[in-house]
C-alpha cells in the first residue's frame, strides 16, 4: 500500500507539474499534508511559482520547495514556518495555503501584500518598509531631459530598484535590477546632484535634489549591487577588512 501512495503521489505531482499548474490542491492528499514527506516537483518542470504565477529568474525571484506540498514556489510564496509532523514537529518552510491549513492561522493583509506581482505593489506600501526612499529624476540617454519620479528599493527586495510616476501610485511602471551594477560619482554640474549606474553598456544617469541625498542613494545602491541585502552583512565585511 505504501508504494502504492508512494506512486500515486509522484504521478499527481508530475501531473500538476506539467499540465499548466490549473489547480491549487497540493499533490498530497489535504489530510496527508505535514504528516508525509511530499514528493518535490522538480526545478526543471516549472517556470513560474505554482502559488502566484510570477515568472521564475536567476536574481529577483529564485525558487524553493514548500517542505509540506513539495510545490515550487518563490520566495514571497513560501516566506512561512509551520511544524511538520513528518520532520518531528519542527518548523520548515511551507506555502501560504499549506500554512494556513497547517496552522489555522489567517494570513494579515500586509503579507498578503507580498503576494502581490513585481511590478503590482502600490508605492506607499512599498516605501513604508524600504532601505531607502526618495523622488529623484532620470535622465535620458543625450542627458538633457528625463523623467521625475518616486524611486524605492524595498526591504523585502533590496535587489531591485523600482520606479514609480508619484508616491502614491499603485503600480511601479518599471524596475531595475541592482545587482551587478558599478555606482559611479559625477561632478556637480548646474546645481544638479548627479550620479550613474553602469554595467557594460546599460548607462543609468539619476539626479537627487540635494548631495546628502546623492550620497544616500549612491551608498544604498552599491549595497544592493554588491548583494548585500541586511546591514549586518555589511558591517561583517567591513570588520572582515
Amino acid at each position: 500500500q505504501d508504494a502504492i501512495d508512494r506512486k500515486e503521489k509522484r504521478s499527481e505531482t508530475f501531473k500538476t507539474a506539467v499540465h499548466g499548474l490549473e489547480t491549487d490542491t497540493p499533490a498530497l492528499k489535504t489530510e496527508e499534508l505535514g504528516r508525509r514527506a511530499p514528493q518535490w516537483v522538480r526545478d526543471n518542470l516549472v517556470t513560474m511559482c505554482m502559488r502566484c504565477r510570477e515568472p521564475f529568474n536567476a536574481i529577483t525571484r529564485r525558487r524553493h520547495h514548500c517542505r509540506a506540498c513539495g510545490y515550487v514556489v518563490c520566495a514571497r510564496c513560501s516566506d512561512y514556518k509551520a511544524e511538520l509532523q513528518y520532520d518531528g514537529n519542527r518548523p520548515n518552510r511551507v506555502c501560504q495555503e499549506c500554512f494556513i491549513f497547517l496552522t489555522g492561522h489567517t494570513v494579515l493583509e500586509d503579507r498578503e501584500g507580498k503576494h502581490k506581482g513585481i511590478l503590482e505593489k502600490g508605492a506607499a506600501e512599498v516605501s513604508s518598509r524600504s532601505l531607502l526612499c526618495s523622488s529623484l529624476q532620470l535622465l535620458d540617454k543625450n542627458g538633457k531631459g528625463g523623467t521625475r519620479g518616486w524611486f524605492v528599493i524595498p526591504q523585502d527586495d533590496p535587489l531591485v530598484l523600482y520606479i514609480y510616476a508619484a508616491p502614491q501610485d499603485v503600480r511601479a511602471h518599471t524596475s531595475i535590477p541592482l545587482l551587478g551594477y558599478q555606482v559611479r560619482d559625477m561632478p556637480q554640474s548646474e546645481s544638479r546632484h548627479l550620479f550613474q549606474l553602469v554595467q557594460s553598456r546599460q548607462v543609468f544617469t539619476f539626479v537627487a535634489d540635494t548631495e546628502e541625498l546623492k550620497q544616500r542613494w549612491m551608498k544604498a545602491m552599491a549595497r544592493s549591487a554588491a548583494g548585500i541585502t541586511h546591514p549586518e552583512e555589511e558591517e561583517e565585511e567591513d570588520a572582515d577588512e
